[in-house]
């Protein structure tokens, strides 16, 4: 799979490139009730992506069901608020963020869509460039993952990289199993990911946390490997959910793979998990080997030692 880093795409070249094929580019932040985070993630693109290099031309908040004080601190930042349930009412509404980006389509009009997560506290502008620069260089990439390492505060104050608990327990195990020619995708849940217009409004989006899944199965499916790339991101930090949230989202990942799933599991020789540890500022991949053999209930076992003519004991 092509996987390059953010600082190969500068963001003057991809000016340039954006200008030169008139391609239209919108940034979209699903948010629920993310007021202490987004005010300064919409602030810091607008600044550095709209007013000092005129790359994107649109950021939108989708203001998914929030309580709190998102929509208006988003607004207040720059972007273009629009609560989900509000958009296209006749349509229906569904709590969640793939509804949330769904809704989206109907509101934006870039050639080129961008998804940020509301509640990035460790991140920069070249989250965007970097997303933007295999879409923009080659027409036949229609998907963009980011990765990086995930950074969170542990109880003693120190920091890890570890973290997408969801992504190492459920989401690998998937792809390693069902889908191993996606193994190498490093976050495959990474909410920071950007893809042509043409393409999300071809594919069924699932209104949950299904999203990210689902549309890397589907962009594999319809268009081959080829059509994906991955960007290093660097490293990235934004709050954790508690694991009974972490449940529910699992559960919606569940659903979407048996859905997609039309062969059957490797067999046992094969089955294989590739995960993945940095190693001087890169990311490698470790193989381990899945244990997947069972024995047979030990009374057969019993009654084919005994022979055909003597009895089990």
């Amino acid at each position: 799979m092509r996987t390059s880093r953010w600082q190969d795409w500068p963001a003057a070249r991809l000016l340039a490139a954006k200008q030169q094929a008139s391609t239209r580019i919108s940034v979209v932040i699903p948010a629920r009730n993310e007021q202490r985070t987004v005010g300064r993630v919409v602030a810091v693109l607008r600044q550095a992506l709209v007013t000092e290099l005129p790359l994107v031309d649109e950021i939108v908040v989708m203001d998914s069901d929030s309580t709190d004080a998102t929509g208006s601190v988003a607004a207040r930042a720059g972007a273009t608020v629009h609560r989900a349930k509000d958009v296209a009412p006749e349509l229906g509404t569904f709590p969640g963020k793939g509804e949330a980006l769904w809704k989206s389509l109907l509101v934006t009009a870039g050639d080129l869509l961008v998804f940020v997560d509301a509640d990035l506290t460790r991140w920069g502008p070249h989250f965007v460039t970097g997303l933007l620069g295999p879409l923009l260089a080659d027409p036949g990439v229609h998907l963009v993952k980011g990765f990086y390492e995930r950074v969170r505060t542990e109880d003693d104050g120190s920091t890890s990289t570890e973290g997408g608990r969801v992504t190492e327990l459920v989401a690998r195990p998937l792809l390693s199993l069902w889908w191993p020619e996606l193994a190498s995708v490093v976050q495959p849940l990474a909410g920071e990911w950007a893809a042509r217009r043409g393409l999300m409004e071809s594919l069924s989006i699932p209104v949950g946390y299904g999203v990210e899944l689902s549309t890397l199965l589907d962009t594999a499916a319809r268009y081959g490997l080829d059509a994906l790339a991955q960007v290093d991101l660097g490293s990235r930090a934004h709050k954790h959910q508690a694991d009974h949230d972490l449940a529910v989202m699992a559960a919606e990942l569940l659903v979407v793979a048996e859905a997609r799933r039309d062969r059957p599991a490797p067999p046992p020789e094969t089955a294989t998990l590739r995960q993945f540890t940095r190693c001087g500022g890169a990311p490698r991949p470790r193989f381990r080997p899945i244990p997947t053999r069972e024995r047979p209930p030990l009374v057969t076992v019993r009654s084919a030692a005994a022979g055909p003519d003597r009895p089990a004991t």
